[in-house]
């Protein structure tokens, strides 16, 4: 495919091209991965490592790079598994090596053993969690190497979800060692911030002094790309989220589907049941839910860290009650009772089927802007009008909308149909023919 950089895109690419160190805060989708790994091209890097969370160290970079025509010769290796997948992809010769967050730590103490010098050029922290606390042992560890490496990038959905900026200063002190927010956080809270909630010596929480968030943001100017939304740019951003999905469940699906424990009679009902294999579980004939795999649930706990609110759409009952016992401050859309506190930003992750929350709701656009389709709608009007409930009139902010598509599953042809707005119905038929044969 080919590419042409979005303007924000561009902007990111552009300081980071010019600068060795940037923390970089682009929305879940803004083309934060197509970006950095142009960069990395450009700049022809030597060896650049990639510390992800454990599904985007999996599924994202590598896909990403043989998404687009210019990146086609760029050679990423997984250094995941166990030990000993771990070692051979770091045997591999590759450009961009894509490593977990809980590996970096025993990678950074096997190359401390080996007396070898740090043998990374680049280092690209993809989303700050973990990073954002000094006393983790993932930024120790990166600290520990931080003098050897040459460009550090840390790229982040939100830098700060509370907007107190009190997780601003780890990241900042990482890049340029204490230069413009000072060497320690005692400093840096004496400097901006006035103790709030306490109990006698004991402060619980901080605030920002008059004043003080407008000089922290121009001081870190030059190393922090944020860029919230761009008029140039659409106004909604649609993200496609891979998810692991073992095949072979399909193949179990049609040796079970009349006589086994999952009853699929004719290809509309085995249509819905490979969507509810997709979303990680399914009904048998007597309604008990057979779980399959947890690789949603993970790809959601992911967009909420994040710390923004999220506006989830469901296909299945069941579907809500493994995210409710996963994600206990889950909250189901229920009507006017619950739509108060989601404008208030009280709730953190609401959970709609998309036919209650589609068409005649209004609202919901007030209270959050990130969208996450949990499983896909079999109808384009129905996909349509529940975006719609965010993506309207009234809405402040650019609004993403996160797509967790199961991959090697139906998923994958219905997600295709929503984008082309092709013909659903044959789009399902095919599908079962293919699981057929």
């Amino acid at each position: 495919m080919l590419y042409s950089s979005r303007p924000a895109q561009a902007i990111t690419q552009e300081r980071m091209m010019e600068n060795p160190y940037q923390l970089i805060a682009l929305r879940m989708g803004g083309g934060k991965t197509a970006a950095t790994l142009t960069v990395v091209k450009e700049l022809m890097l030597a060896k650049t490592l990639v510390v992800a969370p454990k599904r985007v160290a999996e599924m994202v970079w590598h896909r990403e790079a043989a998404k687009w025509d210019h990146l086609a010769k760029l050679r990423v290796a997984k250094v995941l598994g166990t030990k000993d997948q771990r070692m051979r992809g770091l045997m591999q010769d590759a450009d961009v090596y894509v490593i977990n967050r809980e590996n970096f730590v025993w990678l950074v103490k096997l190359v401390a053993e080996s007396k070898q010098p740090w043998p990374f050029e680049c280092v690209v922290i993809d989303e700050n969690i973990g990073f954002k606390d000094r006393g983790s042992k993932s930024w120790q560890a990166l600290k520990s190497v931080r003098k050897a490496v040459e460009r550090l990038y840390i790229l982040t959905g939100t830098p700060d979800p509370n907007g107190d900026l009190l997780d601003l200063w780890p990241q900042i002190s990482m890049l340029d060692g204490g230069k413009r927010l000072g060497t320690g956080i005692t400093k840096y809270k004496d400097r901006w911030y006035l103790p709030d909630k306490r109990n006698g010596t004991t402060i619980y929480s901080w605030k920002l002094k008059p004043g003080a968030r407008a000089e922290i943001q121009g001081l870190v100017r030059d190393v922090m790309v944020s860029i919230d939304s761009d008029t140039q740019l659409p106004p909604r951003i649609d993200n496609v989220v891979p998810v692991p999905f073992n095949r072979k469940r399909y193949d179990e699906m049609e040796a079970t589907q009349i006589s086994g424990p999952v009853v699929a009679v004719n290809p509309a009902v085995l249509a819905g049941k490979l969507a509810q294999m997709a979303n990680g579980a399914v009904y048998d004939d007597q309604r008990v839910v057979h779980p399959i795999h947890e690789g949603k649930l993970d790809a959601l706990a992911e967009i909420l860290e994040q710390g923004e609110p999220v506006l989830c759409f469901i296909s299945y009952v069941h579907d809500w009650d493994r995210i409710k016992e996963r994600f206990p401050q889950a909250v189901k859309f229920t009507g006017d009772d619950v739509l108060d506190d989601w404008q208030a930003g009280n709730i953190k992750l609401m959970v709609m089927h998309p036919g209650s929350g589609g068409h005649g709701v209004d609202g919901l656009q007030v209270g959050g802007n990130v969208g996450v389709w949990y499983g896909l709608p079999f109808s384009l009007d129905l996909y349509e009008q529940a975006n719609a409930r965010i993506h309207r009139p009234g809405q402040e902010n650019q609004v993403v909308i996160h797509h967790l598509v199961a991959i090697n599953t139906i998923d994958e042809r219905i997600m295709q149909v929503l984008e082309t707005k092709g013909d659903m119905q044959q789009a399902l038929i095919d599908a079962v023919k293919e699981v057929r044969g």
